[in-house]
């Protein structure tokens, strides 16, 4: 067993780690803290560190992973005495009787039932604790598995009993059973949970916290890879796009207004001139017309891709509303306008279902194809880059060894406002294999954009 203090250090190394912002004066304040608090009161511990050390809401639910990780509610099988693991029932054969036969598994539903209809938090913890003592190891396998539980005790097809048990004979599908539905649909996914957190707690006492930790941990939302993100993640990230794609706007529009001047002022400046012996020591212009800038947003949708294209959609439609005009354009090895399917209100999986069926991105073999994609783009859509226009490339840049059309892309950025290439692989891996990062770098600035810290750190460079 570590000591208090080498679990402090380790537990605060974990969540820097993690991507929380913890500095060493807020990690000595969680001490201070701890001072003040009973340490055998593990809930007055948790709230004593997450009062110093989490900034933000989105970071508890990373914050409170780690913290059962290390500090632990139980060890080994857990608290009390918990019951011997059930021998399985087994057909004629030999074989195991499924879970839907096996009375012993229906008794342990019959458990799970009630305590779901009474909203035990506390007798629920502590059945699935024990539950994953008894389901959650395959025969055979040292490991420890949520899905055997899960697969066992069914939880989500226990929802018709809950509801007819608190419904009785009452008309379905009014206010009274969409209300009940919401409350057994939360407490089958905090009991799912519990069973997650107590398969992750035998796991770290097995192969070590660390370990567990860098495997089961995932970074914060601002921090979170957008290959790989889930589609309730990328349902997040559509509300922390929205701010950045205003302040976006905002950017172009100062680099716009400090960039050019409007034009002279003969008048004021030949008025001006009469202090200094009708010398134009000073000139004064007219101030430009304000107006929103236009945008245009060229994204790679190939395979390698694909969740970034995601991500590309999501910063399309925040960006829409900052915006006077935004087209978007999608390729693969040839080049389609999607504009259309960004309609407001339509949901970001559906647009990219109907872009993959209906829109022209394949030409010849579906295969990534930079120079003449750029070629096309350059044809079909030349009007649609203008001095008013402000340019956004996204796509990691490799092409499979075949042209790049490198002049068509200068004289692009040429006829731009502004143009700006957002990479989404580690800068690292630029110019390895087929990449041709620096040779684009060369004609545009290329930022490397894998999450919304570094679409921040873009979007501030800007000013």
């Amino acid at each position: 067993m570590a000591s208090l203090v080498d679990r402090h250090t380790g537990f605060v190394a974990e969540l820097r780690r993690a991507g929380l912002p913890v500095s060493v004066a807020e990690g000595l304040d969680a001490v201070r803290a701890m001072q003040a608090v009973d340490l055998l009161d593990r809930a007055s511990l948790r709230a004593a560190y997450a009062a110093t050390v989490v900034k933000r809401p989105q970071h508890r639910p990373t914050f409170d992973m780690l913290f059962d990780l290390w500090f632990p509610a139980a060890v080994g099988d857990g608290a009390g005495a918990p019951r011997e693991r059930p021998a399985r029932s087994l057909n004629d054969d030999g074989r195991p009787v499924p879970p839907a036969l096996d009375p012993q598994v229906q008794a342990r539903r019959d458990e799970l039932a009630e305590l779901l209809l009474s909203g035990d938090d506390a007798g629920l913890r502590q059945f699935a604790r024990l539950a994953v003592a008894e389901y959650g190891q395959t025969p055979g396998r040292e490991s420890w598995f949520s899905s055997g539980v899960l697969n066992a005790l069914s939880p989500d097809t226990l929802m018709a009993r809950l509801l007819n048990a608190v419904l009785g004979g009452q008309e379905r599908g009014g206010m009274a059973e969409r209300v009940a539905r919401r409350t057994f649909r939360d407490r089958i996914t905090r009991f799912q949970d519990l069973v997650a957190g107590e398969v992750r707690r035998r796991i770290a006492e097995d192969t070590g916290v660390e370990r567990t930790a860098r495997i089961a941990v995932r970074p914060p939302l601002e921090r979170l890879d957008f290959a790989g993100a889930s589609r309730a993640e990328m349902e997040a990230l559509r509300r922390e796009v929205y701010p950045l794609a205003r302040k976006l706007a905002s950017r172009l529009v100062q680099k716009q207004r400090h960039g050019r001047r409007g034009r002279l002022d003969f008048r004021r400046t030949v008025r001006a001139s009469l202090a200094s012996g009708g010398v134009p020591l000073t000139t004064h212009h007219r101030p430009r017309r304000p107006h929103r800038p236009e945008l245009v947003v060229l994204c790679d949708a190939s395979d390698s891709v694909s969740a970034f294209a995601h991500f590309t959609l999501l910063l399309t439609f925040a960006l829409r509303e900052q915006f006077s005009k935004v087209r978007a354009f999608a390729f693969i090895d040839t080049t389609d306008e999607i504009t259309k399917y960004f309609a407001p209100g339509t949901d970001v999986v559906d647009a990219m279902a109907r872009l993959a069926a209906e829109a022209d991105l394949v030409w010849i073999t579906g295969r990534s194809n930079y120079g003449h994609a750029i070629k096309v783009f350059d044809e079909k859509y030349r009007d649609a880059v203008t001095s008013r226009t402000s340019l956004l490339i996204l796509g990691d840049a490799r092409s499979n060894y075949g042209e790049l059309s490198l002049p068509v892309l200068r004289s692009m950025v040429d006829r731009a406002r502004h143009a700006y290439w957002l990479n989404p692989e580690p800068r690292a891996q630029w110019d390895t294999g087929d990449s041709a990062a620096s040779k684009y770098g060369e004609l545009l600035p290329m930022y490397e954009c894998r999450n919304l810290t570094q679409l921040a750190a873009f979007i501030e460079e800007l000013a």
